[in-house]
């Protein structure tokens, strides 16, 4: 009979023997999808901004109502599935913003500043697909005027990031 001061040591042997075999790049790393408080880097024309990306509709919703703080280069972008008549407004919102209205094609159309607590709606004159919320004067501080491009193969990745797919947003 072994006794159990020989048994362990020769289990211990065989388990790391074991182990060394195996090959470690088969095993699949589960990946959890990205949320509303992660921020992805998306061009806007010639500048790089820190975009929180809002797709579900209580995100929308919530947006960037009690936020105290953002900085410089950070904001959120609201992405719809289609191109429609869009209208925010500030409630619970402390911050003063610029919105940036975009077309389907992730051109900058339309730019309105917003100023706290301010329930009055600021709507999109056109169709619009995605709008963008900025610290007020972001826009002309950062020479990023209408005609800009937002980078759709960056916010492509964010989405596929947050588990969405992007066609269904109408990127490609």
């Amino acid at each position: 009979m072994f006794s159990r001061c020989r048994v362990l040591p020769l289990l211990s042997i065989v388990l790391l023997a074991f182990l060394a075999g195996c090959d470690h790049s088969e095993v699949d790393t589960v990946r959890v999808p990205k949320s509303i408080e992660d921020r992805f880097p998306v061009r806007v024309g010639d500048r790089l901004v820190q975009m929180q990306v809002a797709v579900l509709p209580a995100e929308m919703e919530h947006g960037l109502m009690f936020r105290e703080s953002m900085g410089e280069d950070e904001g959120m972008i609201f992405v719809y599935e289609r191109p429609q008549l869009m209208s925010f407004w500030m409630r619970n919102t402390t911050l003063p913003l610029d919105i940036g209205y975009f077309d389907s094609t992730g051109e900058l159309k339309e730019v309105y500043p917003m100023y706290p607590r301010d329930e009055r709606p600021v709507a999109s004159r056109g169709r619009m697909q995605y709008a963008l919320e900025m610290n007020q004067g972001w826009f002309s501080r950062s020479g990023v005027t209408t005609g800009a491009k937002l980078d759709q193969a960056a916010l492509a990745e964010a989405l596929r990031a947050r588990g969405l797919k992007p066609d269904q947003f109408g990127i490609r």
